[in-house]
């Protein structure tokens, strides 16, 4: 798309229905037609730094902040309960909680990773989890799971948005929860996430195009702790 504007402004929607961010005096719409409104101006800003960094052309990829606004507002407002089920049923395969029986060192590097997070799910979050090795698969059990359920329910649609990339992109309920909730920093928890693909990068050498994946996996996610912290004010 062409670029159609030449200001962008925030504008201050009064009450607490947060800023709104506009092109040529123009409120920006969602693309379900809601307006996109902020709920913090420093988020606002910083999306309007999008619109304005534009060159020519619109390129929507090159608007992180912006998409995961509107993911927010359009998406995760009217699918809440359904992404909350999507993200406990990741909880119930969380990656913690499956753990290399061999070779000796994988399996120390794991246990050293991933069992304080494990155990601060457990006393935090009073949400114990049943750790495995090897294929077999372990049910966690139902009062875990709702107690997960109850936590998540509580949190903003920015929150929850943040949350479902951290857990789906790290493949772990509870590390999303762990910067959700300030146990670690993204940097640290992101390192945890690694484990595996570190070892298996120092056995066999790495791979460029799992290298690539990785580091836009990175971006991404990072652009979504971002969102939260600018979300938050």
């Amino acid at each position: 798309m062409k670029r159609f504007y030449e200001t962008v402004t925030v504008e201050n929607l009064m009450g607490d229905t947060g800023f709104a961010i506009t092109l040529d005096g123009r409120q920006i719409k969602t693309p379900a037609k809601s307006v996109m409104a902020s709920p913090t101006l420093n988020l606002a800003e910083a999306i309007a730094t999008e619109w304005r960094s534009q060159g020519d052309n619109i390129n929507p990829k090159a608007m992180p902040l912006n998409q995961l606004l509107n993911t927010s507002i359009d998406r995760v407002s009217s699918e809440f309960e359904n992404i909350v089920d999507e993200l406990v049923r990741y909880g119930g395969s969380d990656m913690l909680c499956y753990r290399a029986d061999h070779p000796d060192d994988l399996v120390k590097r794991q246990g050293e990773a991933w069992d304080p997070y494990v155990d601060w799910m457990e006393i935090t979050l009073e949400a114990p989890m049943k750790v495995t090795s090897g294929i077999i698969h372990v049910q966690q059990s139902e009062t875990t799971l709702e107690k997960l359920r109850s936590h998540i329910g509580k949190y903003t649609i920015f929150s929850l948005t943040t949350l479902h990339a951290l857990t789906t992109g790290l493949g772990s309920l509870g590390l999303g929860l762990a910067y959700i909730e300030g146990f670690r920093g993204f940097e640290a928890i992101w390192q945890d996430a690694r484990v595996d693909e570190r070892y298996q990068v120092e056995q066999w050498g790495e791979d460029a195009d799992a290298k690539k994946i990785t580091a836009n996996l990175y971006e991404d996610l990072k652009h979504a702790v971002a969102f939260l912290q600018l979300a938050k004010g």
